[in-house]
């Protein structure tokens, strides 16, 4: 396995997509965030931690702002404030579903965050699912209760590929679940053709889209993809909610993930008649802020133009792997020697230096935060060799060409500086 990345990842960008990743992409709130170092005084934050919580969109911030005043429960209040707000809650379903390219009879079921939403389906799936080792824990994890079986990848996406074939032709599943980009390289995986693999082995195929939503559109529907998880939280919307969505038949066949007020259509003490989906996996009083944030979110990045946002994305990263190259004693941390593709993530070691020791000093003396640790992915930090962990940055539409090169230059710095080791991160 490779822990090198590609040329083709690092390739020069035209002078143009240089130029624009100058400046940010779109606005966010908390850019000119100022922060603490411990040698004194303040500098502003720069933010390499998107992959876990993205800040909000300037036109998210103001959508809550505007709905505030307007915040009551949902679904049955006459008064005006809960009809906004209901309107708000029911009309995001439709937003949601257009910004993913949804059937129309695709159900939208709004949940806490990917995890959740992950935990809902898996009570719903009637048989074994089939999973990568590379992916984050909320992928791994809650497919237990069915079965689940473990695809070892390969070195090449190719082989890997061939590896979930095999294991879906061996008996059958009723589910391949695949992350859309790895939360700990990046790395895209090929979607449709994985779509047309499960389908050809009688197997439904569900996206964790929760990293590859921010970076890249997606078209279910296009794709066929029967099932597709996101986060708001890091889609630039704040307050924790996420969405499933999917395919009716399963939803409503399986028991309420939540049982209570709202996933109901009638109740005695004799028996309950449960509501069908979405209703049924919604019980009790919703996230209307989250949600509304959420949806917002969905239409500000539709409308964004994906081709130049992925064009000052590819940008920054060149910039960013460029930089690391030149240092010694980075090693920077792939899957696959032959991926196709990769959103704004970028995982790296420092030779002699702890994980925690480098994002703590950076955030210390450089007011630079990036994410330290296994990145609930354990297995795979396991196999790229850094069972202790490694140090992520990650990029968003905030991301500028400056941040990028004060990051360089504090991991230079901090190299060049001989700074002995500290213990071993978790």
């Amino acid at each position: 396995m490779t822990a090198v990345l590609t040329a083709a990842t690092a390739t020069a960008v035209r002078a143009d997509e240089r130029c624009a990743a100058d400046r940010p992409f779109a606005e966010v709130s908390g850019a000119d965030l100022t922060v603490p170092l411990s040698a004194g005084g303040t500098c502003t934050y720069a933010n390499f931690d998107y992959a876990a919580s993205a800040p909000a969109l300037a036109q998210v911030t103001a959508r809550v702002q505007e709905l505030l005043p307007y915040y009551a429960s949902v679904h049955r209040g006459a008064g005006y404030a809960s009809q906004v707000s209901t309107a708000s809650y029911e009309g995001a379903r439709d937003v949601v579903a257009g910004f993913v390219g949804a059937r129309a009879d695709d159900v939208v079921v709004f949940t806490r965050n990917t995890t959740d939403s992950l935990n809902l389906l898996a009570g719903c799936v009637p048989g074994e699912t089939v999973v990568l080792d590379i992916e984050h824990h909320a992928n791994l994890l809650p497919w237990k209760k069915n079965g689940v079986r473990v695809v070892r990848s390969a070195d090449t996406v190719a082989e890997t590929v061939e590896r979930i074939v095999a294991e879906l032709c061996s008996r059958p599943a009723a589910l391949l679940a695949v992350t859309g980009a790895s939360n700990v390289t990046g790395e895209v995986l090929p979607i449709a053709r994985l779509a047309e693999v499960a389908h050809a082995c009688g197997a439904r195929i569900l996206v964790d889209g929760a990293q590859l939503l921010p970076h890249r559109r997606v078209d279910i529907a296009a794709l066929g993809v029967d099932y597709l998880v996101f986060s708001g939280h890091k889609l630039y919307a704040p307050f924790g909610a996420g969405a499933l969505i999917g395919r009716r038949d399963w939803l409503d066949a399986a028991e309420p993930y939540l049982v209570g007020g709202g996933a109901t259509r009638d109740v005695s003490t004799e028996g309950v008649d449960w509501a069908q989906a979405p209703q049924r996996h919604e019980a009790g009083t919703p996230n209307v802020l989250g949600v509304a944030a959420l949806a917002a979110a969905c239409t500000a990045l539709a409308g964004l133009d994906a081709e130049a946002s992925e064009r000052h994305e590819r940008a920054l990263c060149a910039r960013l792997v460029d930089g690391l190259r030149g240092i010694d004693g980075v090693e920077l941390l792939r899957i696959w020697s032959d991926s196709p593709d990769s959103v704004g993530i970028v995982t790296f070691a420092v030779d002699g230096f702890a994980p925690r020791e480098v994002a703590s000093y950076l955030s210390d003396q450089h007011g630079i935060g990036v994410r330290d640790g296994r990145f609930c992915a354990h297995p795979l930090l396991a196999r790229l060799g850094r069972p202790d962990g490694a140090v992520r940055a990650s990029l968003g539409l905030g991301s500028h060409a400056a941040d990028v090169d004060r990051l360089v230059a504090a991991l230079r710095e901090l190299v060049d500086g001989g700074r002995p080791a500290a213990g071993v991160a978790g």
